[in-house]
């Protein structure tokens, strides 16, 4: 963050200085809400949470270097008091961004709002220092936690941008307001929340309702092939970019295809020229993400070769994100288990199907081993349903549907499809599925790991990749 005082702190989030010496004194390091990560000069933010109030560890925080505490009463220590700390955070934020006038790209969609931010920040590092979060931070206190990172030599600062309710982004615009807004998709994450796909797109439209006109610079880049972004174009004054595989996209990919690794293949058009894209990423949903960020450093002036070369040679910068590892014994495990909602859990289905083309032609298994997810509402059956009975269309070897009654609508939908017993199963939670998997997996399997957050299936992925080269039974199975 900037070189602020206390006393410019208290004045820009309207708090009272409390228990300060010296009002003089500089916050240095960055603003944190975990009392853990404090440094020299940081600015600890006190947040009381259902089980934990960070007020308790401000005389901790300010002991391990912290110039002050951003907090809601008195805490024995160097403080600024405000009515609400979320608030403070959001206003503190604002005027940093304000102040570096640095560029600030924001996105949202139903799916891949993560993996494409970090594609966005490996293109745009290339041209200069670039400001990003660390996982999903895309809410009220994450976002304002992401901005502060930037200072005075901060070109690019990219956000992600979640929302629960109507409302939601439209505040977060407010904090810390876009030059470029992307949309990526409307699906059906929260679906159980706002009712419905109309209401998803009204809430996540609003990204591009806060942004400049396109005579101050605003640029709207939204998904030609998803209709309900499509129709978006209207709610804005910035400038329409359109990306996706729609002849009519700006920015567009041909002769779309996967390797034989699952990695996805295409030709990148733009309107300054073309380029040949091989990506390191898993799986075919990451071309909509490639052209999405594609588009947002092509108006930001990256020439189009530069752009194909760093979409080649991009990585995934965020955990349990389609991490691809292969064990001592021949075994791949996918860990995708962050989270899941119905476009991303079919979308790693097919990107499993790709994997294991290759694997099963060598005798080589898939197997999905798949969780809850939540917040469907009254689609939840229905879109389970439908999860299991993609699996069994894309033809994997076996499905493992873990936990409660939306894991057994995942076998249902497996088994009304046409799978039998061998094929699927359904055990009761996490540890189930890892005894069930030490004792089945042989060399050359491909297993893919996916749920809800809630349902905590990385610790599936996490076992099967601990002591993987232990004792063997003399058929593969690695125990």
């Amino acid at each position: 963050m900037i070189a602020l005082s206390l006393a410019e702190i208290a004045e820009i989030v309207g708090g009272q200085p409390h228990d300060i010496p010296d009002p003089a004194v500089r916050i240095t390091g960055p603003v944190v809400i975990d009392s853990r990560q404090v440094g020299p000069g940081a600015l600890f933010a006190a947040f009381a949470g259902e089980r934990v109030d960070g007020h308790d560890y401000a005389e901790r925080a300010v002991g391990a270097g912290a110039a002050a505490v951003l907090a809601t009463r008195p805490v024995g220590v160097a403080a600024i008091i405000v009515p609400d700390v979320t608030a403070a955070l959001g206003a503190l934020a604002r005027h940093v961004v304000e102040r570096l006038g640095t560029t600030t790209v924001a996105l949202t969609g139903s799916a891949g709002k993560t993996s494409t931010k970090d594609l966005i920040a490996q293109l745009l590092e290339r041209k200069g220092p670039t400001v990003y979060p660390a996982g999903n931070l895309n809410n009220e206190i994450g976002l304002p936690l992401t901005a502060l990172r930037a200072d005075e030599g901060t070109q690019h600062l990219v956000l992600e941008m979640g929302a629960r309710y109507i409302g939601d982004i439209r505040y977060l615009t407010g904090l810390v307001p876009p030059k470029v807004g992307l949309v990526l998709n409307v699906g059906s994450a929260h679906i159980g929340e706002f009712g419905g796909r109309e209401q998803i797109a009204q809430a996540k439209g609003e990204i591009i309702e806060n942004l400049p006109p396109a005579d101050a610079g605003g640029v709207a880049v939204l998904n030609a092939d998803d209709p309900l972004v499509r129709a978006m174009a209207p709610r804005t004054k910035a400038r329409v970019v359109f990306f996706g595989e729609a002849e009519s996209a700006d920015i567009r990919a041909e002769n779309v295809r996967l390797t034989h690794q699952g990695r996805p293949a295409f030709t990148l058009h733009t309107p300054t020229g073309c380029s040949d894209v091989t990506m390191r990423l898993y799986g075919e949903h990451h071309v909509s993400n490639a052209l999405a960020a594609a588009a947002v450093a092509h108006e930001l002036g990256m020439p189009v070769d530069e752009i194909a070369l760093a979409l080649s040679e991009a990585g995934t910068l965020s955990r349990w994100r389609m991490e691809v590892t292969e064990r001592p014994d021949g075994v791949t495990i996918v860990n995708d288990a962050y989270n899941a909602n119905p476009e991303s859990m079919k979308a790693a289905l097919r990107a499993l199907a790709a994997m294991g083309g290759a694997a099963q032609a060598q005798g080589g298994r898939t197997w999905a081993v798949l969780g809850q997810m939540a917040e469907l509402g009254d689609e939840a059956l229905a879109e389970h349903d439908a999860v299991g009975r993609l699996a069994v269309r894309l033809n994997v070897s076996k499905l493992v549907a873990v936990g409660g009654r939306e894991a057994s609508w995942l076998q249902l939908g497996a088994y009304n499809e046409g799978s039998w017993g061998e094929e699927s199963v359904h055990v009761s939670d996490a540890q189930a599925a890892i005894d069930l998997l030490r004792s089945e997996l042989r060399p050359g399997d491909v297993v893919l790991v996916k749920a809800s957050r809630s349902v905590g299936l990385e610790l599936v992925a996490q076992a099967l990749l601990e002591n993987a080269a232990g004792s063997s039974d003399g058929q593969g199975a690695v125990r």
